[in-house]
């Protein structure tokens, strides 16, 4: 159903791409758009239980264009140095192809804001949390992407020199 990647000696382990997820702040969610035009979109995000969350307002472009396809795919960049003497980028990132709902019960979107609220504030006393989640419960939405298919991916330089590194440390 998903491809397979073609540069397997690139490809990140599960608890790599876990890790990235749960690294990143932001990523960019691509949604089937108007007119059969891709959206996509960068949004804040906290990684949960093999779901993304992600809140928004309570109307728009993404939550119409999920309302007639919840297929989505949601990437997160973890490295991107450029090296101009090698003219290339060291990368790593991953991508994530599920299906994307609108969580209507207020049950389901407490939970999802308390996770969100967590990753984002963890300084903050969870009372506090919880007295702005009451607050924004209503005005809100929350959009849960339940995970199907993870893949994650790295430059080779990156793979080389974690390879290097993992032989130095054995010898």
């Amino acid at each position: 159903m998903f491809r397979e990647m073609r540069r397997k000696n690139q490809i990140l382990t599960l608890e790599e791409n876990i890790q990235i997820l749960n690294r990143g702040t932001s990523g960019v969610l691509a949604v089937a758009g108007d007119n059969d035009y891709p959206y996509a979109v960068p949004l804040s995000y906290v990684y949960h239980d093999n779901k993304i969350f992600f809140h928004c307002a309570r109307a728009g472009h993404k939550l119409d264009a999920i309302a007639r396809n919840p297929k989505v795919s949601f990437c997160i960049t973890d490295k991107d140095q450029v090296v101009q003497e090698e003219y290339t980028t060291y990368f790593r990132s991953v991508i994530v192809f599920g299906k994307a709902r609108i969580l209507e019960s207020e049950t389901e979107k407490r939970a999802a804001l308390a996770i969100l609220t967590a990753r984002y504030s963890p300084d903050v006393e969870e009372a506090q949390r919880s007295q702005a989640i009451e607050k924004a419960l209503q005005a809100v939405c929350m959009i849960e992407l339940a995970i199907e298919h993870m893949s994650g991916k790295e430059a080779a330089e990156l793979v080389r020199a974690k390879q290097s590194r993992a032989s130095q440390s054995e010898g």
